[in-house]
This record gives C-alpha cells, structure tokens and sequence, in this order.
C-alpha cells in the first residue's frame, strides 16, 4: 500500500482554473483539466482503470468536498465513469452543518495524518490516493507522507487558480513512469 497524490493539473502547476466557486467547482473553464478522465481513448480509460482498481481510500480536503458533496452526480461517482466507492475522509477545521453524500464520507477534525491514519485502516492492502484539492495534496507533499505523486498535465497554460505547489515548497523526486495521451501527460514520480 502507498499514499499516492493524484491530481491534474495545468502545464503551469494550477490545479483549478481561475473563478473557483459552487458553480465552478474547477474554476471558470477548468474541466479542461480533466478532459482525459472522461475520454473515449482507451490509454486514458486504461490509466484511470487502474488507479481506481489500486484506491482503497481517498484523501481530500474541505473545499473540494464541499464541491463534490454539493454537485456530486451520483452517476460518476469515484473514477469518473468507473463509479467506485471508496471510502473517502476530509480533512477540515470544522463539521459541515450538512453532509448530502453522509454514507461516503468521514469528517476528520483532528488532522491531515490522522485522516491519513484514518485512510490507510480503510484502505487495507489497497493505496490511498489523495486526490485534492490542492492545499492538501500540498500539504502532504511538503510533509513527505506521500510516496508516489501521479500527474495528470493538461496541455493548456491556465495562467493562474489554485496552485499544487507552494512557494518555497523543494520535494525531490525519481521518475517512476511517462505516457503522454491526447489529453494529458501522466508523470508518476516516487518521492524521495
């Protein structure tokens, strides 16, 4: 089992698009990001079929479940058309006054290691993915409890939104694997 950072991203390092609010979970014209994950080429199907047969649990943060609970088409699901289920903790400060998707989700109020904690009983043999947004995925970096990071480079210059890495931020890494598809990069590194 591996913490695993899996995220898209822009070439310039954005994780969102400018504009991020209920309406734009991924900023004004940021689904380009994901463009691959909902694909019809079968390197890309292929790719997310595999980290979502891999995901045992998943790590994200408040912003994005807030998005996703509020908006969430339960037809997706994890893993874009894949539907899965994993069990899915948040890390936050606070509870939400309401949880929509209460079945899916564990609140965590005490810490990104122990909702990683929390991840890793869950995830059994399987690899936790943390999946955003990315404040965490940076925190988890800059922290060094991740051992793999999976890019997903869209092939578009955002200019600005939410950044993955953060000023300052140094995390050596060793190239584990590249597939370049029609709609994104995939870099896997291994952190060192």
């Amino acid at each position: 089992m591996s913490v695993v950072i899996d995220i898209s991203m822009s070439l310039d390092g954005y994780v969102t698009a400018p504009g991020v609010d209920a309406e734009h979970g991924l900023g004004v014209d940021g689904e380009v990001l994901h463009l691959w994950a909902f694909s019809d080429d079968p390197v890309e199907q292929e790719l997310l079929g595999r980290s979502t047969t891999r995901t045992g649990a998943v790590v994200m943060g408040r912003n994005l479940f807030d998005i996703v609970d509020r908006v969430w088409d339960d037809e997706v699901g994890y893993g874009a058309g894949l539907a899965a289920e994993p069990p899915c903790f948040v890390v936050t400060h606070t509870e939400p006054e309401s949880i929509r998707l209460v079945d899916r989700f564990t609140i965590v109020t005490d810490g990104l290691e122990s909702a990683l904690e929390q991840a890793r009983a869950a995830a059994g043999d399987k690899d936790v993915v943390v999946m955003g947004g990315g404040d965490v995925c940076g925190q988890v970096l800059a922290a060094g409890l991740a051992d793999v990071l999976s890019l997903h480079v869209a092939p578009v210059v955002l200019g600005g939104g939410t950044p993955l890495f953060a000023a300052g931020t140094r995390v050596d890494l060793e190239p584990l694997d590249t597939v370049a598809t029609p709609n994104a990069t995939h870099l896997t590194y291994a952190l060192r």
